[in-house]
C-alpha cells in the first residue's frame, strides 16, 4: 500500500502562486508515476499534471500548460506542483495520486487540499 499526503493549499488572489506538495509513504518502490488531479464544485475530477518516477517525464493538461510545473527532487519524494498565474477557474480540491508500476493506473489517492483563487 501507498499513502499520500498533500499540503500547501490555500487562498490566493488571481495572478498569485501556490506550491503543493505530495509526500508518499509505504511501498513507494511500487510507484511508477505521481499525478495531480483537481475537482471544482459541481464538476468531475480532472487531470492536471503527472511525472514519472524513473526519468521524470512530465505531462500537463492544456488548461495549465505554461503556468503549472510538476517536479520531484532526486529522492523522487515528495512531488511538487508549482502553480503560477492562478485563475479563479483553478479553484478546487487538488488530489495527489500515485500509479503502481504493474498497472500504471492511478490507484492510490490522497485526501486532497483546497485551493481557492479569488478574482
Amino acid at each position: 500500500q501507498v499513502q499520500l499526503v498533500e499540503s500547501g493549499g490555500g487562498s490566493v488572489q488571481a495572478g498569485g502562486s501556490l506550491r503543493l506538495s505530495c509526500a508518499a509513504s509505504g511501498r513507494t518502490s511500487s510507484i511508477s508515476r505521481t499525478g495531480w488531479f483537481r475537482q471544482a464544485p459541481g464538476k468531475s475530477r480532472e487531470f492536471v499534471a503527472s511525472i514519472t518516477w524513473n526519468v521524470g517525464n512530465e505531462l500537463y493538461a492544456e488548461s495549465v500548460k505554461g503556468r503549472f510545473t510538476i517536479s520531484r527532487d532526486n529522492a523522487k519524494n515528495p512531488v511538487y506542483l508549482e502553480m503560477n498565474s492562478l485563475k479563479p477557474e483553478d479553484t478546487g480540491v487538488y488530489y495527489c495520486a500515485a500509479a503502481d508500476y504493474r498497472t500504471n493506473a492511478f490507484g492510490f489517492w490522497g485526501q486532497g487540499t483546497q485551493v481557492t483563487v479569488s478574482s
